[in-house]
């Protein structure tokens, strides 16, 4: 039985049964159709999964998972801001005409900064750390960089990661600003994981802790029926993550090098509509 399910459950029935409605507030996300997109809400929920006993797919309904992995590379290893590099379209409502989203996500984490060891952009100082200095308290990277939200398309929502090692376990605390559950949850919990996966390999770690920190865990209001269904279902075993062994370079992985062994979700046949 996949934790990762029974966390997901847990999760959606405290949103559902404890949440705070913003049906009172004049809220910035509307559906296609124009009309407002409320939600109920959580604040501060925080998950832990150990990478080390199971991969966190969800098994209640089936992972998109080469398109997880395509859109953590787009961002983490292409570096890139323009939706024309990404092979799903995800987030074409948020680009412009030459398919750029502005001064976001892959963007900020492209920028050179200098440090006394040199110039790195933030993925290249992580993967410098994590080789040259496992036991620093400092390998940090930011998304949210406020002078130029005015340039980004959409506010960075996964937007801080803190890598940590301990003794051997690579272990790494996501922040997000705000989710999604029913659309996103498990989406970033899968792509993030296989990030610190990705990360522990080229810099001969083992994956340990994922902890997930959510400041605005929230159901949209036309979700509520679909999230209802959803956590009725059993969880299954949880599949198994197998990666190339061969990588050693991070910019080397390809969506190819990434395999889910033993992945039985349940059928979902629900579309779920996307507020913007």
């Amino acid at each position: 039985m996949a934790k990762a399910d029974l966390t997901f459950i847990e999760n959606c029935k405290n949103i559902l049964e404890n949440g705070i409605w913003d049906k009172g507030q004049d809220v910035r996300t509307v559906w296609e159709d124009g009309t407002k997109a409320h939600t109920i809400k959580q604040f501060a929920m925080v998950n832990r999964y150990d990478l080390s006993v199971e991969f966190p797919a969800l098994t209640l309904r089936r992972l998109p998972f080469k398109s997880c992995i395509n859109e953590i590379l787009w961002i983490w290893q292409k570096k890139s801001n323009n939706v024309n590099e990404l092979d799903t379209r995800i987030w074409d409502a948020w680009a412009d005409e030459e398919g750029s989203i502005g001064l976001a996500y892959g963007y900020q984490l492209g920028i050179k900064h200098k440090y006394k060891e040199g110039e790195f952009d933030q993925v290249d100082r992580v993967l410098y750390d994590l080789k040259h200095n496992p036991a620093s308290r400092r390998i940090i990277t930011s998304l949210y960089n406020h002078q130029d939200l005015h340039a980004m398309s959409l506010y960075p929502c996964a937007y801080s990661m803190t890598f940590n090692v301990s003794g051997k376990k690579l272990n790494a605390i996501l922040n997000q600003r705000s989710q999604d559950f029913l659309a996103a949850n498990n989406w970033n919990v899968s792509q993030y994981a296989i990030l610190v996966h990705m990360l522990a390999q080229v810099s001969g770690l083992e994956a340990g802790e994922f902890v997930h920190v959510i400041a605005d865990a929230h159901v949209y209001d036309r979700h509520v029926e679909i999230v209802k269904e959803l956590i009725t279902r059993e969880p299954r075993q949880a599949p198994k993550l197998v990666i190339n062994p061969d990588i050693k370079n991070f910019y080397d992985f390809t969506v190819e090098d990434f395999v889910l062994e033993n992945y039985t979700p349940h059928p979902f046949k629900s579309k779920i509509p996307v507020a913007l």
